[in-house]
C-alpha cells in the first residue's frame, strides 16, 4: 500500500488517542475538514451568484463516517487495526455531497474549488462522463486540505461529490430501493434502474437546453 504523505503526523495522533480509546475523538480532524471545505462552498456559492446572478450550489450535505462502519471497512479490506493506514488508505471517513442545478454547474464548482490554493486534487473519478453500469452519475473528487489545531496543521482527505438534482434524486431513491429490497430485487430491476438513470440523464440535457436560451 503506498504511503501517505500526512500518515506520519496522523500516526502521532492516532496513537496518542488509541492509548486513551478515543477513536471518536480522532475522528474530529474530519469533523474540522468538513467545516472547512463546507465554508469554501459557501463562500464560492454566495460570491458567484452575487457576480453572475446564479448560484451553482443547489445545497450540499456532509457527513463523518461512523467509527463502526470504519471499523468494517478496515476490517473487510485487510487493514487490521492501525488507524493510521485505515486514514491513509480510505477516501471516504469524510464526505461533502454538494447537488448542482445544472452538470456545467458540476464542472465548474469543481474546478473553483480545486484552483484554491490550499486544496489538493489527489484524484477524480467522473462517473458523468463514465456512468456506473447501473446508471449511477456523479463527479467524486478526493481532495486533501489543511486543518489548523491549536498545536499543529493536519492535512485531511475529504471526499467530494459533485451532481445534479436529478441525479441526487435517482441516487436516493436507488440508495433505499436497493437497501430496503436488497434480498428480493425483480430481475428486471437492473435493467428498470439503468433506465430511470438515462431518463435522468435526458432531464439534466433538457433543463440544460433551457436555461441556455434564458441566459
Amino acid at each position: 500500500m503506498t504511503t501517505d504523505p500526512a500518515a506520519g503526523d496522523l500516526r502521532e495522533a492516532a496513537d496518542e488517542l488509541a492509548i486513551a480509546g478515543q477513536l471518536p475523538r480522532f475522528l474530529l480532524m474530519y469533523k474540522f475538514a468538513i467545516e472547512e471545505l463546507m465554508t469554501k462552498l459557501r463562500i464560492l456559492s454566495e460570491e458567484f451568484d452575487f457576480v453572475h446572478r446564479h448560484d451553482p450550489i443547489e445545497h450540499i450535505t456532509s457527513r463523518v463516517k461512523r467509527p463502526e462502519a470504519i471499523k468494517e471497512k478496515v476490517r473487510r479490506r485487510g487493514l487490521g487495526g492501525d488507524w493510521v493506514a485505515a486514514a491513509a488508505a480510505l477516501d471516504d471517513i469524510a464526505g461533502v455531497r454538494v447537488v448542482c442545478p445544472f452538470v456545467s454547474d458540476v464542472h465548474a464548482v469543481a474546478r473553483m474549488l480545486t484552483a484554491q490554493d490550499d486544496v489538493e486534487l489527489l484524484r477524480t473519478k467522473d462517473y458523468i462522463a463514465r456512468p456506473k453500469a447501473n446508471g449511477y452519475r456523479s463527479l467524486h473528487l478526493i481532495v486533501r486540505i489543511p486543518v489548523f489545531l491549536s498545536d499543529r496543521v493536519e492535512k485531511v482527505k475529504v471526499e467530494v461529490q459533485l451532481r445534479t438534482i436529478a441525479m441526487d434524486f435517482w441516487a436516493a431513491v436507488e440508495h433505499k430501493l436497493s437497501y430496503k429490497y436488497r434480498d428480493r430485487v425483480p430481475e428486471d430491476f437492473a435493467g428498470e434502474l439503468a433506465e430511470a438513470a438515462r431518463t435522468a440523464a435526458d432531464l439534466d440535457a433538457r433543463m440544460a437546453a433551457l436555461h441556455e436560451r434564458l441566459r
